[in-house]
């Protein structure tokens, strides 16, 4: 049974966003299980929890799809790219035919986060679309890499924009942050709520306990 926090030392990745702190980055990740995850579920539960997601108000829907049989290390079957973005319904109806049990999928949509600009002063923040990967792993792909990365998995890129550790917090940084981190929990929560999953969890890839970071860094945003 999937605990409240899980730590690896590798994830696939297909990109990240851009980097502001690369020193002090994370990647971050929700692992989401489900009672059962048939090939004649994964699509529909797929599309449940892309429904709940916030898109990004100028890059809408998803834009990108892939489809992985048996392992990442194999190539992909297809990859298309959409602009503008189609729904989670559309995207699924292409990918449905390859809904086997030893294949994953990657969608690709955007949401808007707070940002550091990249100016020269450093201290203004900006808000614009991020990228976030969702990963759908059958049950025999990779050996079974579901059991621990979850049926889905969310791949949010760098967790900056929840952890940011500039060496200046003012009110505005602090206000942004806590935008950010409200966006995080409250679709993590509607997943929960309205997908009928077994387990999720919230995790990151360094030794350092994710939920102690944010916690700490809700703390300072008081």
């Amino acid at each position: 049974m999937p605990g409240d926090f899980a730590l690896d030392s590798f994830k696939y990745s297909n990109g990240s966003p851009p980097r502001y702190n690369d020193a002090m980055a994370d990647s971050l990740y929700l692992s989401i299980w489900f009672p059962s995850f048939h090939e004649s579920e994964m699509m529909s539960r797929a599309v449940g929890v892309l429904r709940q997601f916030p898109y990004s108000a100028l890059r809408e829907g998803i834009t990108y799809l892939s489809v992985h049989p048996v392992a990442w290390t194999e190539p992909t079957v297809l990859e298309r790219r959409f602009n503008p973005g189609i729904s989670p319904e559309e995207a699924a109806d292409l990918a449905s035919e390859f809904a086997h049990d030893d294949f994953a999928f990657v969608f690709e949509a955007f949401w808007d986060l707070w940002l550091p600009s990249e100016d020269e002063h450093g201290d203004s923040w900006v808000q614009r679309p991020v990228a976030v990967r969702f990963l759908v792993h059958g049950l025999q792909f990779d050996d079974g890499i579901y059991s621990e990365d979850g049926h889905v998995e969310v791949d949010f890129g760098l967790d900056t924009s929840f952890t940011y550790e500039g060496a200046r917090l003012t009110t505005a940084i602090e206000a942004h942050l806590r935008s950010n981190i409200a966006r995080l929990v409250a679709f993590s929560a509607a997943v929960e709520k309205r997908c009928a999953i077994s387990g999720r969890v919230l995790w990151s890839e360094s030794e350092e306990n994710l939920a102690q970071k944010l916690i700490a860094k809700l703390q300072q945003t008081q």
